[in-house]
């Protein structure tokens, strides 16, 4: 560099410093702290001349702000569909309710039928030892029915009793039926008409239970109840304790009855279905006549049985 650029720049710097100097003295003698912000008072202010609009919102802290906001009010459920609903046309009903082919559908039978024979039994008693059975069955509706009764008994080779129920029974609630018919006894002695009235049902507590009365000739009135449970003790093990008695009106000992209570039977059967359809059975029978039948019937006034049977239903 040549001597008059040097002097230049000299003179040039010289004249510099004094001004760098002087800034930097009044630097030094100012607060470089952050000075406080008078609060501002919004209510003066005239927010419709402020353009909202050029605010960087993204930039505000909201979670500082004091605004007390009342929550926004639910908007209403619309009355009515955005898209309108399109009225259906006989071509949609019909595929929605296509004809019922009724010759296709397969209804139950306006008549039914059951027969169910209870009892089938040998028994084994101090007395001699026999056959007895009991069978009931119905045909018809749920309302209108017809009823048959039968029940009867053997030994030594012979029926000692029998007896068969042609009944009317007209259901008068979901669980009872009403009997009007006929009885005809074949044995003992001379066979016998009666006329019967009656009532069966299921009692409170599934108690299987029916009432009969029957009229006969010569004035003689006979009244017949019996009483059965069914004890599951297991799907397919059953016991099923009975009581059936027998009361009369009058003496006739021709026929083996007597007046007042005549006979109590009392039984005790433990069955086993192998199906609904068909149970065998073990129990024990216990009968008891009383009063005037018991002194006709001498030393067969009481007599304890061992049963083993059948139990089907068809």
């Amino acid at each position: 560099m040549s001597r008059l650029s040097r002097s230049l720049l000299a003179l040039g710097l010289a004249a510099a410093l004094p001004a760098f100097a002087q800034s930097h003295d009044a630097h030094a003698g100012h607060d470089m702290a952050t000075p406080a912000k008078a609060p501002v008072d919004h209510s003066k202010m005239d927010h419709s001349k402020m353009d909202h609009g050029a605010m960087d919102h993204s930039q505000m802290d909201h979670s500082a702000m004091g605004h007390d906001m009342p929550m926004p009010m639910p908007m209403p459920a619309p009355s009515e569909p955005r898209e309108p609903i399109p009225v259906p046309t006989d071509a949609d009903r019909a595929a929605a309710f296509p004809p019922i082919d009724h010759g296709a559908m397969e209804h139950a039978p306006d008549i039914n039928s059951l027969l169910l024979i209870d009892r089938l039994e040998h028994w084994d008693g101090r007395n001699g030892n026999g056959q007895a059975w009991e069978a009931t069955g119905w045909i018809g509706g749920n309302i209108n029915r017809l009823w048959l009764r039968s029940d009867g008994e053997r030994s030594g080779s012979r029926t000692e009793s029998s007896s068969l129920e042609a009944l009317y029974g007209r259901s008068v609630s979901p669980w009872w039926d009403v009997l009007v018919g006929v009885r005809q006894d074949f044995r003992p002695a001379d066979s016998r008409t009666w006329a019967a009235i009656g009532i069966q049902g299921l009692a409170p507590y599934k108690f299987e239970s029916s009432a009969t009365l029957y009229l006969g000739s010569g004035g003689q009135v006979l009244a017949k109840a019996e009483v059965e449970y069914e004890v599951l003790l297991t799907n397919r093990l059953i016991l099923q304790p009975l009581v059936e008695a027998t009361l009369a009106a009058k003496d006739e000992p021709e026929h083996g009855i007597g007046r007042g209570l005549n006979k109590v039977e009392t039984g005790l059967r433990l069955r086993y279905e192998f199906s609904r359809r068909f149970a065998p059975y073990i129990g024990i029978s216990h009968e008891r006549s009383f009063g005037d039948a018991a002194d006709q019937a001498g030393d067969h006034a009481r007599d304890t049985r061992w049963v083993a049977g059948v139990r089907m239903w068809f």
